[in-house]
């Protein structure tokens, strides 16, 4: 009875409009970030905060940079980590050769440069798409870190290509500790979430729906189908480099080409298959599920191994995270294709005819 919408009228186009329209759902988001921005740095210990919750944000964020153009635009990419690449080392570049320009800008300028990469692999899209695109956005992952390891410039010289940030600044105060850099990451990805999800329900958004579904019929209607792809890879790659920047300056402090890997590319795609193609939401909860499915097994599998007398090595453990990995994914496609998401939207249905029949 306590989730109803009865009662709750609304008056004006605005209102109707709103991105949570429901009173209970409000209530439930301010509470949600009020625990974020200030139970966690109050309470949260640093294992939790370096270890989890910086890298569940900081992928969210990749996650939904990689939903807007497959999960909503409907084109295929396997280069996201190489667009988080890209942002990074062009922040770093961006600060080691601009004097006096702020770290803010850096970040912003890094997205940039990844959006520009991503525009220029998302040239093949306006020919080909599905599987084929997929392989041709999959040129980008192993291209990007073959520039990165054999031109030293974009490391400083660096022979290994490895980067280290540069230590944060924002407005005259360091960023140097777990909890300044997790309400900076925090924020970042509070703001790019409102932006993302009003984006996808602005026309730009219902255009990549529209190509999605049938880019014959969207062209006819008058829909510009390479303006609309070529946007959508802008703007998934900005999403990818900001991630990036994050990635190197708030949870690593120093990367190199191999850590943005074809592993992490596809990592992120599992993120948006488990969390939910097409769902804003889905991008946190895959990107929590994936990274703190690790954790719960590493956990529980040396209590499987004490109950049953059964002798389990690290090996194993690790291969039984693959295998569950793999199991969730073939599981999600073919039960629930839409993910976490999906499930939670079903049992948020229930809720509001409870305890009625449905």
């Amino acid at each position: 009875m306590i989730y109803r919408e009865s009662g709750q009228f609304k008056t004006s186009y605005r209102a109707d409009s709103q991105i949570f329209p429901i009173l209970q759902d409000r209530v439930g988001i301010s509470i949600i970030l009020l625990i974020a921005l200030v139970g966690v740095p109050l309470f949260a210990g640093e294992y939790w905060i370096n270890a989890i919750l910086i890298p569940f944000l900081i992928f969210s964020l990749a996650a939904m940079g990689l939903n807007f153009l497959t999960g909503y635009a409907g084109q295929l990419s396997l280069g996201s980590a190489a667009f988080m690449a890209v942002g990074a080392y062009a922040a770093y570049n961006f600060q080691l050769r601009v004097e006096g320009i702020p770290f803010l800008v850096s970040f912003f300028m890094g997205g940039c440069c990844a959006a520009a990469v991503g525009v220029l692999f998302g040239l093949p899209s306006l020919r080909i798409k599905g599987f084929y695109l997929a392989v041709a956005t999959l040129a980008a992952q192993f291209f990007v870190v073959w520039c990165l390891t054999k031109f030293p410039w974009f490391s400083n010289n660096s022979s290994s290509g490895v980067i280290s940030a540069q230590n944060l600044e924002l407005l005259g105060f360091p960023i140097n500790t777990p909890e300044t850099k997790y309400l900076l990451v925090l924020t970042i990805v509070i703001l790019m979430s409102l932006v993302g999800k009003n984006l996808v329900r602005s026309s730009t958004g219902r255009s990549w729906m529209a190509v999605r579904d049938m880019d014959v019929a969207a062209e006819v209607i008058g829909i510009h189908l390479m303006k609309t792809k070529l946007l959508a890879f802008a703007i998934s790659s900005f999403y990818c480099g900001l991630a990036g920047v994050l990635y190197a300056y708030c949870y690593l402090g120093a990367v190199e080409p191999d850590g943005f890997s074809l592993e992490l590319s596809f990592k992120i795609l599992f993120m948006v298959i488990i969390g939910g193609v097409g769902s804003i939401l889905g991008n946190f909860l895959g990107a929590a599920f994936i990274l703190l499915l690790p954790i719960f097994l590493d956990i529980t599998m040396p209590v499987i191994s004490a109950v049953l007398s059964l002798p389990i090595s690290n090996a194993t453990v690790s291969h039984v995270q693959v295998m569950v990995f793999g199991a969730l994914i073939i599981f999600f496609l073919i039960i629930e294709p839409h993910g976490l998401a999906r499930l939670w939207s079903i049992a948020k249905e229930k809720l509001r005819l409870w305890p009625f029949p449905h």
